[in-house]
Protein backbone atom coordinates (compact mmCIF):
# COMPACT_ATOMS: atom_id res chain seq x y z
CA UNK A 1 0.00 0.00 0.00
CA UNK A 2 1.14 3.52 -0.69
CA UNK A 3 0.03 6.72 1.02
CA UNK A 4 0.47 10.37 0.20
CA UNK A 5 -0.06 12.23 3.48
CA UNK A 6 -0.63 15.98 3.46
CA UNK A 7 -0.85 18.16 6.55
CA UNK A 8 -3.84 20.41 5.99
CA UNK A 9 -5.68 23.26 7.63
CA UNK A 10 -8.78 22.02 5.82
CA UNK A 11 -9.82 19.49 3.17
CA UNK A 12 -12.92 18.03 1.59
CA UNK A 13 -13.92 15.50 -1.04
CA UNK A 14 -17.03 15.70 -3.21
CA UNK A 15 -18.77 13.33 -5.59
CA UNK A 16 -21.21 14.81 -8.07
CA UNK A 17 -21.18 18.12 -6.22
CA UNK A 18 -22.06 16.52 -2.86
CA UNK A 19 -19.48 16.63 -0.05
CA UNK A 20 -18.82 13.10 1.23
CA UNK A 21 -16.05 13.99 3.68
CA UNK A 22 -14.65 17.16 5.19
CA UNK A 23 -12.10 18.05 7.88
CA UNK A 24 -10.46 21.06 9.47
CA UNK A 25 -6.90 20.74 10.78
CA UNK A 26 -5.48 17.28 10.22
CA UNK A 27 -4.33 14.97 7.45
CA UNK A 28 -5.55 14.37 3.93
CA UNK A 29 -4.41 10.86 3.04
CA UNK A 30 -4.48 9.50 -0.51
CA UNK A 31 -4.54 5.68 -0.32
CA UNK A 32 -3.34 3.32 -3.05
CA UNK A 33 -3.60 -0.46 -2.77
CA UNK A 34 -1.28 -2.78 -4.73
CA UNK A 35 -1.76 -6.41 -5.70
CA UNK A 36 -0.34 -8.55 -2.91
CA UNK A 37 -1.02 -6.07 -0.11
CA UNK A 38 -2.42 -7.46 3.15
CA UNK A 39 -4.20 -6.31 6.27
CA UNK A 40 -0.76 -6.13 7.92
CA UNK A 41 0.11 -3.35 5.44
CA UNK A 42 -3.09 -1.48 6.37
CA UNK A 43 -2.33 -1.86 10.09
CA UNK A 44 1.27 -0.69 9.76
CA UNK A 45 0.28 2.34 7.67
CA UNK A 46 -2.59 3.30 9.99
CA UNK A 47 -0.24 3.26 12.99
CA UNK A 48 2.29 5.40 11.09
CA UNK A 49 -0.40 7.84 9.99
CA UNK A 50 -1.73 8.45 13.49
CA UNK A 51 1.71 8.62 15.15
CA UNK A 52 3.70 10.63 12.60
CA UNK A 53 5.01 13.80 14.27
CA UNK A 54 4.46 16.43 11.58
CA UNK A 55 2.51 19.08 13.49
CA UNK A 56 4.23 21.94 15.28
CA UNK A 57 4.62 22.05 19.04
CA UNK A 58 4.67 25.27 21.09
CA UNK A 59 8.23 25.95 19.86
CA UNK A 60 7.35 25.63 16.18
CA UNK A 61 9.07 22.24 15.88
CA UNK A 62 7.31 19.36 14.09
CA UNK A 63 6.97 17.21 17.18
CA UNK A 64 3.25 16.40 17.44
CA UNK A 65 1.04 13.82 15.75
CA UNK A 66 -2.48 14.21 14.44
CA UNK A 67 -3.60 12.33 17.57
CA UNK A 68 -1.67 14.76 19.82
CA UNK A 69 -3.37 17.82 18.33
CA UNK A 70 -6.86 16.32 18.21
CA UNK A 71 -6.85 16.58 14.42
CA UNK A 72 -8.90 14.68 11.87
CA UNK A 73 -8.14 12.41 8.92
CA UNK A 74 -9.72 12.44 5.47
CA UNK A 75 -8.81 9.27 3.51
CA UNK A 76 -9.36 9.15 -0.25
CA UNK A 77 -8.76 6.03 -2.35
CA UNK A 78 -6.51 6.64 -5.35
CA UNK A 79 -5.45 3.75 -7.56
CA UNK A 80 -3.23 6.05 -9.65
CA UNK A 81 -0.68 6.03 -6.80
CA UNK A 82 0.29 2.58 -8.09
CA UNK A 83 1.09 3.85 -11.60
CA UNK A 84 4.14 2.58 -13.43
CA UNK A 85 5.70 5.09 -15.81
CA UNK A 86 8.52 2.84 -17.01
CA UNK A 87 7.42 2.49 -20.60
CA UNK A 88 6.18 5.32 -22.77
CA UNK A 89 4.06 8.24 -21.66
CA UNK A 90 0.87 6.45 -20.68
CA UNK A 91 0.99 5.17 -17.09
CA UNK A 92 0.20 1.52 -16.48
CA UNK A 93 -1.98 0.57 -13.53
CA UNK A 94 -1.47 -3.20 -13.63
CA UNK A 95 0.02 -3.12 -10.11
CA UNK A 96 -3.14 -1.53 -8.66
CA UNK A 97 -5.32 -4.00 -6.79
CA UNK A 98 -8.80 -4.75 -8.10
CA UNK A 99 -11.93 -3.95 -6.11
CA UNK A 100 -11.96 -7.38 -4.43
CA UNK A 101 -8.71 -6.61 -2.58
CA UNK A 102 -8.56 -2.82 -2.66
CA UNK A 103 -11.93 -2.04 -1.07
CA UNK A 104 -11.46 -4.24 2.03
CA UNK A 105 -7.91 -2.95 2.59
CA UNK A 106 -8.91 0.70 2.12
CA UNK A 107 -11.78 0.18 4.58
CA UNK A 108 -9.48 -1.68 7.01
CA UNK A 109 -6.99 1.22 6.89
CA UNK A 110 -9.79 3.73 7.57
CA UNK A 111 -11.19 1.62 10.43
CA UNK A 112 -7.76 1.28 12.05
CA UNK A 113 -7.10 5.03 11.82
CA UNK A 114 -10.55 5.70 13.28
CA UNK A 115 -9.95 3.27 16.14
CA UNK A 116 -6.53 4.74 16.95
CA UNK A 117 -7.78 8.35 16.85
CA UNK A 118 -11.06 7.70 18.62
CA UNK A 119 -12.94 9.76 16.04
CA UNK A 120 -14.52 9.18 12.64
CA UNK A 121 -12.26 8.93 9.60
CA UNK A 122 -13.80 11.02 6.84
CA UNK A 123 -13.79 9.35 3.41
CA UNK A 124 -14.42 9.69 -0.26
CA UNK A 125 -16.35 7.06 -2.22
CA UNK A 126 -14.21 4.22 -3.50
CA UNK A 127 -14.03 4.14 -7.31
CA UNK A 128 -15.98 7.37 -7.78
CA UNK A 129 -14.87 10.39 -9.79
CA UNK A 130 -14.02 12.65 -6.85
CA UNK A 131 -13.07 16.28 -6.45
CA UNK A 132 -10.62 16.89 -3.62
CA UNK A 133 -10.04 20.34 -2.17
CA UNK A 134 -7.34 21.09 0.37
CA UNK A 135 -5.20 23.75 1.94
CA UNK A 136 -1.79 22.14 2.41
CA UNK A 137 -0.29 23.53 5.61
CA UNK A 138 3.46 24.07 5.38
CA UNK A 139 3.41 22.60 2.78
CA UNK A 140 4.01 19.23 4.37
CA UNK A 141 3.61 16.19 2.10
CA UNK A 142 4.99 12.73 2.91
CA UNK A 143 4.88 9.51 0.88
CA UNK A 144 4.90 6.16 2.68
CA UNK A 145 5.02 2.74 1.05
CA UNK A 146 4.35 -0.35 3.16
CA UNK A 147 6.70 -2.37 0.94
CA UNK A 148 9.65 -0.15 1.88
CA UNK A 149 8.84 0.44 5.55
CA UNK A 150 11.31 3.26 5.99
Amino acid sequence: MRLVIQRVSGASVSVGGNVTGSIGTGLLVLVGVENGDTEDDASWLAAKTVSMRIFNDENGVMNRSVADIGGSVLAVSQFTLMASTRKGNRPSYVRAAGHGLAVPLYEAYCDKVESALGRRTEKGIFGADMEVRLVNDGPVTIIIDSRQRE
